[in-house]
């Protein structure tokens, strides 16, 4: 296992991204930790700024045995890196140095494992010293479901208000010819 290293998380989220790509659109927000994308997947913070800790475990296969009891929230989705360049990654300041690359097989599904510990402690809060700690950990495997293996007070709430959480919404329809000869026109002046 890689040691910890400290993570800028801006705006309650830091990633877990292919080649630094974030299709945000395409999110299913549904589990309230980790996030999947059409590619990548965010993690969400308990605070809103500032400095976690997290740790970057690629591996072969499954982890061996249930976590131990310093995970307070353990939560599973299966994430694709069609690039192969999965890496934990702040949002403003990009990949993390000194953690190790998440998608060793090369472009392919991972099932991504979240663990997350400290999410109550400043909620939606900032934090100059880092008060949450996050495991993720990777292994080649086909899509699967979502799946919680643990869960706190902080996780039960974030799923009992996951209905009022953003959608990925529908791509906009295609413009007719005749709409984009006007759009073009207007654009012209």
């Amino acid at each position: 296992m890689s040691a910890a290293h400290n993570v800028y998380v801006p705006e309650s989220t830091f990633g877990v991204l292919d080649a630094g790509e974030i299709p945000v659109q395409t999110a299913d927000w549904s589990n309230g930790l980790a996030v999947p994308m059409s590619h990548g997947a965010l993690i969400v913070t308990g605070i809103h700024t500032g400095e976690i800790r997290a740790t970057a475990t690629p591996m072969t296969g499954p982890p061996p045995g249930p976590a131990d009891d310093f995970w307070e929230e353990i939560v599973e989705v299966s994430v694709h890196a069609p690039m192969g360049g999965l890496r934990v990654e702040s949002l403003e300041q990009g990949p993390v140095d000194g953690l190790a690359p998440l998608s060793p097989a090369g472009p392919g599904w991972y099932r991504l494992r979240v663990h997350a510990r400290g999410r109550s402690a400043l909620p939606d809060k900032t934090s100059p010293e880092p008060v949450e700690d996050y495991l993720v950990m990777t292994w080649p495997a086909p899509w699967a479901d979502a799946d919680i293996l643990r869960t706190s007070d902080r996780l039960e709430h974030d799923l009992a208000t996951a209905s009022r959480t953003p959608q990925p919404q529908p791509s906009a329809p295609a413009r007719s010819k005749e709409q984009e000869m006007l759009r073009r026109r207007l654009l012209r002046g």
